[in-house]
C-alpha cells in the first residue's frame, strides 16, 4: 500500500474544518427551530455541501502540486473525486433506508432533524474507527482486499436479487430487543428523547428511531468503507472523502423524502456499482482498473439507472 499523503497538520486542518462545518449546521438547526424543512431548502444545502466537497478537492490538488508534483497531485486529486462520488452514490440507499424508518414511526417532519444530526454525527464517528481499523489491517495483511472485493460482490448481488423486496421493519431484531427490554412511550414528546411518567423513565419513539438509524449508519459504513479501499489505500483520501459523503446526507434526506419513489430503479444502479467495485478489488493482481475508468463507469451506472428512473416513474404529487 502506498504511503499516505496525510500529514499530521493535514489531519489536523481537516478535522477543524468538520468541526466548523458541524458547528455551523448545528447553529443554524438550533436558530431556524423545530420546523419542516422545504425541497428548496433541502436543494440549497445540498448544492452548498457538494460544492464544499468540490472546493476542497480542488485545494487539496493545489496543495499536493506545490508540495510533491503535479503528476501525485494529479492522482491522489482523482482518487479523492472518485472516492467522494462513490461514497456519495452509495448513501443515497442508506437516505432511502431512513426515509423507510421515518414513515414507518410516523416521525412529523419537523423532528426528523435532529434524529438526522446525532445521525450525521455518528456515522461520522463510526467511520473514522472503522478507516482507521481497515488502514492498519491493510498495511499488515494485503489479502484483506480480497475479502473487502468478495463483501462488496455478495452485497451488490444480494442488493439486485431484494431490490425490490419490502423490509418488514416490525420485525427488525434491534427494534424487537428495544420494545422487550425498554419502556417506550406510546407517543412523540417533541424533540425529547427520553420522558418521566408516573415516576418511571421511558424512551420516547424518537430515541427508537435514533437507535435504528445509528444501526443502519454502521451497516452501511461497514458496505461502503471497503468500495473506497478499491479506489486508493491512502487513509486520509479515504477519510476526507467519506465525511465530505456523510456531511450532505442530512440535506439529501430532505431533498429526496418526497421524490423517494421516482428513483425506484437506484438500487439497481447501487448494486451494480457494488459489484463493479467488488470485481475491481478481486481482479487487482489481474488487472488494475484505471481509477478514471472506475469513476466514470460508476458515473454511468448512476446517471443512467437515475435517467430510467424518471422516464419509468410518474411525478410525484406532494401533499
Amino acid at each position: 500500500m502506498p504511503a499516505s499523503i496525510g500529514t499530521p497538520g493535514l489531519y489536523a486542518s481537516f478535522t477543524v474544518l468538520v468541526i466548523c462545518l458541524l458547528a455551523v449546521d448545528f447553529f443554524m438547526l438550533k436558530k431556524e427551530g423545530s420546523h419542516t424543512v422545504s425541497t428548496r431548502e433541502a436543494a440549497a444545502w445540498s448544492v452548498v455541501w457538494v460544492t464544499i466537497a468540490l472546493a476542497f478537492g480542488a485545494l487539496f490538488w493545489w496543495y499536493l502540486d506545490g508540495t510533491v508534483g503535479p503528476d501525485v497531485a494529479r492522482a491522489r486529486a482523482l482518487e479523492y473525486f472518485t472516492g467522494y462520488l462513490i461514497e456519495k452514490s452509495l448513501a443515497v440507499d442508506n437516505v432511502f433506508v431512513w426515509i423507510t424508518l421515518f414513515n414507518f414511526f410516523a416521525v412529523p417532519a419537523a423532528l426528523q432533524k435532529r434524529v438526522l444530526l446525532y445521525g450525521v454525527l455518528g456515522a461520522i464517528v463510526m467511520r473514522a474507527l472503522l478507516i482507521w481499523l481497515g488502514a492498519l489491517l491493510l498495511a499488515r495483511f494485503h489479502w484483506i482486499l480480497y475479502l473487502f472485493g468478495l463483501l462488496l460482490l455478495v452485497t451488490g448481488v444480494k442488493m439486485l436479487l431484494f431490490a425490490s423486496h419490502e423490509s418488514d421493519l416490525a420485525q427488525n431484531p434491534v427494534l424487537r430487543w428495544m420494545r422487550g427490554h425498554m419502556r417506550i412511550a406510546d407517543e412523540f414528546h417533541g424533540e425529547r428523547f427520553f420522558v418521566v411518567q408516573q415516576g418511571l423513565r421511558y424512551a420516547t419513539p424518537l430515541f427508537v428511531v435514533l437507535v435504528l438509524v445509528e444501526v443502519t449508519d454502521l451497516i452501511f459504513a461497514v458496505d461502503s468503507i471497503p468500495a473506497i479501499f478499491a479506489v486508493t489505500g491512502d487513509p486520509f483520501i479515504v477519510f476526507t472523502s467519506n465525511i465530505f459523503a456523510i456531511l450532505g446526507l442530512r440535506a439529501m434526506y430532505f431533498l429526496l423524502a418526497d421524490m423517494a419513489q421516482r428513483f425506484h430503479l437506484l438500487k439497481y444502479g447501487l448494486a451494480g456499482i457494488l459489484i463493479f467495485i467488488g470485481a475491481k478489488m478481486l481482479l487487482l493482481d489481474v488487472y488494475k482498473i484505471p481509477v478514471g475508468v472506475a469513476q466514470g463507469v460508476v458515473g454511468l451506472i448512476l446517471a443512467l439507472s437515475v435517467v430510467a428512473s424518471l422516464l419509468t416513474s410518474k411525478p410525484v404529487q406532494r401533499t
